[in-house]
């Protein structure tokens, strides 16, 4: 299936769908958000890390940030933390580059706060911006890499199979989701105790969050 310009959702809701249904409902389709300690440390490390005019070249190899990527198979748009263009002998899978000469194959590296975590919603937010990009450039890209803040560490990604099928089984479900207008029942999980919505998704608790207008303030830091 390929989706219009219309029907196209922001990429970075795959990671929150995939932790919680309803947590990605209530943020896209109910446009409620309320910050705690964890989101607030990783929309810090965000802002110095997208910097859409920051271009590094590190020996052979350029780093660029905030590249705006789509892709209509997928229904996702959104905004890559970094890709980092590799030299290549040849355009096999390649691209090429208006400021430097030859062929680059990209590497795509998204930036989280914490840890690797034990299911794939880290992995899946990867694929979602790897297929985004040989969509656009009609290139296969076998690898990507997910650095997490907390251990310093860079960890390469395989982009299989598995992992590209996932991915769009996701994205179909948010699609339908969001088609649909109604939000997932709540369902308990080890992770409700670090969620930033718990007393939005909560019944019973008295605290008020403040509810914000979170799909505009992502695409207008997207789009910035």
């Amino acid at each position: 299936m390929m989706y219009t310009d219309d029907q196209m959702l922001m990429l970075s809701g795959i990671q929150h769908y995939m932790f919680c249904p309803r947590q990605w409902a209530l943020i896209h389709i109910e446009q409620q958000w309320d910050d705690n300690r964890l989101t607030a440390e990783g929309k810090q490390l965000h802002q110095n890390v997208d910097n859409p005019s920051y271009r590094q070249k590190n020996g052979n190899t350029i780093t660029l940030r905030s590249v705006h990527i789509a892709s209509h198979s997928l229904g996702l748009y959104g905004v890559t933390d970094a890709v980092e263009l590799l030299p290549s002998d040849d355009s096999t899978d390649a691209i090429t580059h208006p400021r430097y000469p030859g062929f680059w194959k990209p590497f795509p590296i998204e930036y989280k706060r914490g840890h690797h975590k034990s299911d794939e919603s880290d992995e899946v937010q990867l694929a979602a911006q790897v297929i985004c990009l040989e969509e656009m450039y009609n290139i296969h890209i076998p690898e990507a890499a997910l650095y997490y803040h907390e251990t310093r560490h860079r960890e390469t990604v395989m982009i299989d199979e598995q992992l590209r099928n996932l991915t769009y089984e996701l994205s179909e479900a948010m699609h339908k989701v969001f088609e649909s207008g109604s939000t997932p029942k709540a369902v308990k999980n080890r992770g409700c105790r670090s969620c930033s919505l718990i007393d939005i998704c909560e019944p019973g608790l008295r605290s008020k969050p403040s509810v914000a207008t979170y799909l505009k303030r992502s695409l207008d830091e997207e789009t910035a």
